[in-house]
């Protein structure tokens, strides 16, 4: 089994795709080609996705059961003793902005302390 997530890609690319595969939403697309055409496919998705984002995960014979491949998300898969987890890098700052918004009195909060509607 294959499926290929695009997003924000060509409507060209979309219909290429849809010669192998089946489109069961707007850029989601599921089928069950050869390892070699599904190559060949995630080739033509790199090539021509543009400024677009996309995904593929199929099955495969490992401990997880499945394989996925990124093109220019910024979420990447790692390798972590033999499992493939996705590794969400994390905004610089997040720290920071987590204690201001601790900071301080909400708006919501404001209105009930002082009795403004």
């Amino acid at each position: 089994m294959t499926v290929i997530v695009l997003t924000n890609c060509p409507v060209g690319l979309r219909g290429f795709l849809t010669r192998w595969l089946l489109e069961i939403s707007a850029g989601v697309f599921i089928g069950n080609p050869s390892a070699r055409i599904r190559d060949l496919l995630w080739n033509e998705v790199q090539q021509y996705a543009g400024q677009g984002r996309a995904l593929l995960a199929h099955t495969t014979n490992n401990e997880q059961g499945f394989a996925f491949r990124t093109h220019d998300h910024s979420w990447h898969p790692v390798d972590r003793d033999g499992l493939t987890l996705i590794h969400r890098p994390s905004a610089q700052g997040d720290r920071n902005a987590d204690t201001a918004a601790r900071k301080g009195w909400s708006n919501a909060s404001k209105r009930r302390r002082f009795g403004k509607r």
